[in-house]
C-alpha cells in the first residue's frame, strides 16, 4: 500500500501559486513541455504561471492545479481583532 503524501502550502500571492505547481510538476518527473501538454495549456502560459504571472487567467490556472492533481481550498480566517 502506499502513503499519498499531502503537501499542504498558504498561497498569498501568484508567485506562491507558482512555486507549488514547479514544485508538483518536478516532484512528478515531468518537463515543462510534458506539463503544459498534460494540462492542455501553451508552453508560454505554464512558463509565466510558474514564474508568477499575476494576471494569468484563473480558468487555466484552476485547469492546470486540476490536472496536477492539486487542490485548491478556500478557508475564512480570523481577523487580527477577534
Amino acid at each position: 500500500m502506499t502513503e499519498k503524501r499531502i503537501l499542504k502550502n498558504k498561497a498569498a500571492t501568484a508567485a506562491d501559486i507558482g512555486v507549488a505547481i514547479r514544485k508538483k510538476r518536478k516532484e512528478d518527473g515531468l518537463t515543462l513541455a510534458d506539463a503544459a501538454a498534460l494540462c492542455g495549456v501553451g508552453y508560454r502560459f505554464m512558463s509565466d504561471l510558474e514564474n508568477g504571472k499575476a494576471t494569468a487567467q484563473v480558468g487555466k490556472v484552476l485547469q492546470v492545479l486540476t490536472a496536477l492533481g492539486l487542490d485548491v481550498y478556500i478557508e475564512s480566517r480570523s481577523w487580527p481583532n477577534e
